[in-house]
């Protein structure tokens, strides 16, 4: 096999010395080279990696420039003929050149290990590959340095690391942390919970008020079993703020904040009514709403005895000043609400339609009691002492209902007593029958709006349909609301035939007449104080 100089001869045309004897390949001075390095996969016969790097940097160190004389001792690196002598032994039977030709040859032999040089040599690369170099010795150094210190503290006494000790007084802090968390928790949610069950509270009882108004209109959706949406109604809903605030005052409650989270999770706005109730610390939150409608039996009643005779304007303004309702509210119901009685003007519009049959007796209301339902116990109770037997009789008297009662008030508001109710009735029926006008007093005053003890003659002509002095026939209707004696007088009045009754002052009750004469006599003994009397 050729060596590598042979096969660069070959490369770039230079020719080659034959092979001795011995077999040893000469180079062109006739000198015998090494034997060649074996072939490697860069083409330039020189090993990789390391041991290339290693030969590289043995046989041109850095500051080495292209064309300069290898360092000393280069040539026992080189081998023989490294330094190309101008004339060189052939040996024994080679052959030998001529001078000229022995330049000639030299000169192509130093350029082709230029151009070798130049090719194998790059100064930039061996410079980057040098740092490089020394980079890894010194890494290298100080891996070997740690590796000594590192076994020279394995032969130390072993100590507890620092950070282990602080890792342990860390979890027992966490833990710490963790139970006292627990411990509040529980401790706020038995406070809650006792709260919100009314547990271990001392008793107390207060009366609360909820006002209309703090209660606005809502629309709330209406499902069926189903769970589908069917329609919406508008219900009442109450300010939960203003309601936490007075039971909390009251010491009802302990957490607004609670009792306002309950009242949103159980919609319970609405499930509140205005009105006055008597709670106690033994309701739990649910119980306290419950008992917060119109329909509990625990709301805060008044009971009020209204007397025969008492006017619907006094009536109402008597319920008002029992905090039961308003009279505004009243009113309103009066004229506006649909109560299904039939002795009712269907009429709306009007409150003057209750006068008459708002019963008096003796009943119980809630306070802030809803006005139609004050309304409806005086007509309910008013419808269930109306009996059958004293509707036939109205009818055998060719008589309405309403004009019953119409009579019956005018006996309520005149009578002294019970013995004169039925007379009182037979002079209001001889009247009539009579076609003469009434000329009682008290619808007068029902007209002024007002009681007096004794008319003027000013007062007689006031215009008015319940001016019994100016109109004949009866008054437009009730001048106020009759007791069970004056309905039934009304009814069964007394068989007379008196015209006229004047009040006697002396005793308080009065004196019938049958003739205007006698009349006139007697009321001329009396002092009426320019008064009128019923003539």
């Amino acid at each position: 096999m050729q060596n590598d100089f042979d096969r660069l001869n070959e490369i770039f045309g230079v020719s080659g010395s034959g092979s001795g004897a011995d077999g040893d390949v000469r180079n062109v001075n006739g000198g015998t080279e090494p034997p060649a390095v074996p072939a490697q996969e860069d083409g330039y016969g020189l090993p990789d990696g390391p041991e290339r790097e290693q030969l590289t940097e043995d046989a041109y160190p850095a500051q080495e420039e292209l064309g300069e004389p290898a360092p000393e001792g280069a040539e026992e690196d080189s081998g023989a003929g490294a330094e190309y002598p101008e004339e060189a032994d052939a040996g024994d039977g080679e052959e030998e050149y001529s001078d000229t030709e022995a330049d000639e040859s030299e000169r192509r032999a130093m350029g082709l290990l230029r151009k070798l040089d130049s090719m194998i040599y790059d100064p930039e690369k061996h410079e980057q590959r040098a740092e490089e170099r020394k980079k890894r010795r010194a890494e290298r150094r100080r891996a070997e340095e740690e590796d000594d210190e590192l076994e020279e503290r394995d032969f130390r006494p072993i100590r507890q690391r620092r950070d282990g000790k602080i890792g342990c007084m860390g979890g027992i802090m966490y833990f710490a942390f963790v139970i006292s968390v627990s411990v509040i928790l529980a401790a706020l949610g038995w406070m809650a919970a006792m709260d919100v069950l009314a547990l271990n509270k001392p008793e107390l009882t207060a009366v609360i008020t909820l006002p209309d108004e703090i209660f606005s209109e809502v629309e709330v959706e209406i499902t069926d079993s189903d769970g589908n949406v069917t329609g919406t109604r508008t219900d009442l809903a109450a300010d939960i703020d203003y309601v936490a605030d007075v039971l909390k005052s009251a010491g009802l409650i302990e957490y607004k904040p609670l009792f306002k989270f309950f009242c949103r999770i159980s919609n319970a706005a609405t499930d509140i009514d205005p009105g006055t109730y008597e709670l106690n610390t033994t309701y739990d939150y649910n119980a306290l709403v419950l008992r917060m409608r119109e329909s509990s039996a625990i709301q805060v009643t008044v009971e009020l005895m209204f007397p025969e005779g008492s006017t619907m304007a006094e009536i109402f303004e008597r319920l008002e000043e029992n905090g039961v309702s308003t009279v505004e509210e009243l009113e309103d119901a009066a004229a506006n609400y649909v109560f299904n009685y039939s002795f009712l003007d269907p009429t709306l519009g009007d409150a003057q339609r209750m006068e008459g049959y708002l019963f008096p007796d003796t009943y119980q209301f809630y306070q802030d009691e809803q006005a139609s339902s004050v309304i409806n116990k005086f007509l309910q109770n008013f419808n269930t002492r109306i009996t059958t037997d004293m509707l036939n009789q109205a009818d055998n008297r060719g008589m309405e209902l309403r004009d019953v009662i119409t009579v019956a008030s005018m006996i309520e508001a005149e009578a002294a007593n019970d013995e004169e109710r039925p007379v009182i009735a037979s002079v209001i029926y001889n009247r009539l029958n009579a076609g003469m006008p009434l000329q009682i007093d008290a619808t007068v005053m029902y007209a002024l709006g007002e009681h007096k003890e004794y008319l003027t003659v000013e007062d007689t002509q006031v215009q008015s349909p319940y001016n019994t002095y100016l109109n004949t026939g009866l008054p437009a209707g009730p001048i106020c609301n009759p007791g069970l004696s004056s309905i039934n007088a009304a009814l069964n009045p007394g068989q007379t035939d008196y015209l006229y009754y004047a009040l006697d002052t002396e005793s308080g009750t009065h004196r019938f007449f049958s003739s205007y004469e006698e009349f006139e006599a007697f009321t001329a003994t009396q002092d009426y104080t320019g008064a009128t009397v019923n003539e």
